[in-house]
Formats: C-alpha cells, sequence, structure tokens
C-alpha cells in the first residue's frame, strides 16, 4: 500500500471549524519534539508537507492533510515541554481532547512515543483519556534508529509493563523510524485496511 497524494488543507484552532466529517480521518499526536512531523514526511513520501523544527511546540492548530483524495491525515498540536504559557498549554490541551472525543469521522489516534526514553507520565495519561472515552488508539514508537536495541527493548517493555497495571491488554503497537523507514509499510497498511472496512460508511 502506497500513499500516492498528500496536500495541505487548512488549520483549525478547534473542533467546530474543522471540515465535513465525509472522510475517514486520521490523528497524529504525541509529546512536542516526539518527531511527529517527520514521520508524517515518511509516511506520505514528502520531504517538507509537515513543517519540522528544532524548537518543541512547532504545531499549534488542527493541521488537516488530504491523502489521496480519500482520506485525512490529522497532525495534532504536540503536548508536554514546549516552552509556552500555562494558558496555551490548557488551551492546546482543550483543543486536542475536543477533536479525539467528538470528532465523528475519526478512526483511530496515533500515539507516538520516544523509543529512545522510559515511559512518560504524559504519554500514560493520553492514553489513559483516549481509553475513559473509547477513542480507539495505536501506539507508534519513534526514533528507534538513534537507541540500541536493548535499550528500545527495555523502554517497551517497561511501556507496556505501566500500561497493564490499568488495561486488560494492550494496544496495536508500530515501531518506526524516520530515517530509514521502518514501520512505514506496517502503519499505511493498518489505515487501508480500516480505509476498506469502513468505506461504506463514507
Amino acid at each position: 500500500m502506497t500513499i500516492h497524494q498528500a496536500k495541505f488543507v487548512a488549520s483549525y484552532p478547534k473542533l467546530a471549524m474543522c471540515p465535513p466529517a465525509d472522510r475517514p480521518e486520521y490523528a497524529f499526536c504525541g509529546r512536542s519534539n516526539v518527531g511527529k512531523s517527520s514521520l508524517i514526511n515518511m509516511l506520505t513520501n514528502q520531504q517538507k508537507l509537515a513543517k519540522t523544527s528544532g524548537t518543541p511546540g512547532k504545531t499549534q492548530l488542527l493541521n488537516y492533510f488530504l491523502i489521496d483524495e480519500n482520506w485525512y491525515l490529522v497532525d495534532l498540536p504536540g503536548y508536554g515541554f514546549a516552552k509556552v504559557s500555562k494558558a496555551n498549554r490548557k488551551k492546546w490541551w482543550t483543543m486536542i481532547t475536543q477533536y479525539v472525543r467528538h470528532r465523528e469521522s475519526l478512526m483511530s489516534v496515533f500515539v507516538l512515543v520516544d523509543g529512545m526514553i522510559a515511559p512518560q507520565k504524559n504519554d500514560l495519561e493520553f492514553m489513559a483519556m483516549l481509553g475513559e472515552h473509547g477513542v480507539p488508539f495505536s501506539i507508534v514508537f519513534t526514533k528507534v534508529d538513534r537507541v540500541k536495541p536493548k535499550d528500545f527493548k527495555k523502554n517497551r517493555k517497561a511501556l507496556e509493563a505501566k500500561l497493564l497495571e490499568h488495561w486488560e491488554s494492550l494496544p496495536q503497537m508500530f515501531v518506526t523510524s524516520s530515517k530509514t523507514k521502518l514501520g512505514k509499510d506496517e502503519l499505511t497498511e493498518h489505515i487501508f485496511s480500516i480505509n476498506e472496512r469502513v468505506a461504506e460508511e463514507f
């Protein structure tokens, strides 16, 4: 499965302003500086579709990209340590939670987790919020090319253990690298399979 066309549609400050919910859509979210823009560019075969930055907090709106004229990829603001005011962090969090809880055409959220580090509290809190509201999600480990396999395995097992303290089963997980394109085929095939399953709903 290959993405042939991807184009930026618009950025929206709140759910009520988003496009009509007439196509399946998939949201990508994670802590600031987790490598979200690089992953989106890798998946869509475009180097500059999503803007990358060395400064956390670059994405501040709900950014919509139309993929193959068929579905939306939605780039959500990062949460975590971006150097912004508490008011802005609260505004971003409200924007994100309203979107994931109430967007009718949202098929799944991809929660990006930095494969180089141990489980983070804000990642676990975000996943807990998704679970509490019945929002389907998968975990996408990023930057695995930058960590030793044994260290990544340790970080992954630690995250799984934390989740199993409260969950009966684990969500689907993908291991990726924007540099080596690891996980690209698995992620796109997952999205395409959901699109085929829900085609009659749109």
